[in-house]
């Protein structure tokens, strides 16, 4: 089956004695550690897949059922959900796609809720966005999308990257933490047939701004929204986690600041993934990422540090 950016497998398995299923090769699945995304994975006696899996079952949240498992070969048999990931189902049913975001940002909000307290020793709870693994991401960007690509900032243009990057991830993580997925977007998400949302990916889950996730569902580098219909999605997140009027506004602030955060990230990732991966298939995004930074930046205008990172990128990537 066609695999995302991972070194992960998928193979559709077809069993005389009941539906079909989907088995899940993990290369490195057999290390108890490894370092992904900039952050040590937690060592423990089952994957990280597994252990959040069992976690968000166990809160309510739709996850692909686990049929069999061989760890230590690196196999695992998944529930099979067909082929409708949310980004393909609307590419087929397109007047489904607000109904459809509804449903993830109250999903989303309800999840954030069931797991506002963490069992002891849980993996999501021994990982966060701190101002390291933010940063991290930031450096993504001037490292792949700029500089692997042959831009090089002028020393001046790297120390105020460099200073604001800095400030921007300590902003960030001094915010309130809440569960995250890390991906959560229109590829991470099956179209269940009743349309209910079933989750993907999560292995790397963790705790972060509550905003998170919201950037990367509703400013997906593979979906494209006006700002009426992103407003009126994070009007449903308030609305499902009963945020007061007050912090509406706060939302929106924080939501275009991780935009910033994330987008640049992903900027890089997608640059990363053909250089390091030989996977050229993601280059394409590229560009219209880096044009949702720079819509967030102009939001953003009124705050000195975003102004000067708008006036590095746009002398860097002129359009």
């Amino acid at each position: 089956m066609p695999g995302g950016a991972s070194t992960r497998k998928y193979f559709r398995v077809h069993l005389a004695d009941r539906p079909v299923a989907v088995a899940m090769f993990v290369p490195e699945g057999a290390k108890a550690e490894e370092v992904a995304n900039g952050a040590v994975r937690h060592s423990a006696s089952q994957w990280p897949f597994l252990e959040v899996r069992e976690l968000l079952e166990a809160r309510g949240v739709d996850v692909p059922a686990l049929l069999g498992q061989d760890t230590d070969n690196g196999w695992l048999l998944l529930e099979d959900l067909g082929d409708d990931t949310l980004a393909n189902f609307l590419l087929a049913q397109p007047s489904r796609r607000e109904a459809l975001y509804v449903r993830a940002v109250t999903d989303l909000a309800a999840a954030q809720d069931r797991l506002a307290t963490l069992p002891a020793g849980s993996v999501v709870a021994s990982r966060a966005f701190d101002a390291a693994l933010l940063r991290w991401e930031i450096d993504h960007f001037r490292e792949f999308a700029l500089e692997a690509r042959g831009v090089h900032l002028t020393e001046e243009d790297r120390q105020t990257f460099d200073a604001v990057a800095d400030r921007l991830a300590r902003r960030i993580a001094s915010w309130p933490r809440a569960f995250v997925h890390r991906d959560y977007q229109s590829r991470n998400l099956m179209v269940r047939s009743s349309e209910a949302l079933c989750w993907l990916d999560f292995q790397d889950a963790l705790l972060g701004p509550r905003v998170y996730d919201l950037v990367a569902l509703l400013n997906d580098s593979y979906q494209t929204f006006d700002r009426a219909f992103v407003e009126a999605r994070l009007d449903d997140y308030g609305n499902a986690r009963g945020l007061p009027a007050s912090d509406r506004s706060a939302v929106l602030r924080e939501f275009d600041l991780v935009t910033v955060q994330r987008k640049l990230k992903d900027a890089g990732r997608f640059v990363f993934i053909d250089r390091v991966k030989n996977n050229p298939s993601f280059l394409r995004f590229v560009e219209p990422t880096i044009e949702k930074v720079r819509v967030s930046l102009s939001r953003l205008a009124d705050d000195p540090d975003m102004h000067s990172l708008a006036g590095v990128i746009s002398r860097s990537l002129p359009r």
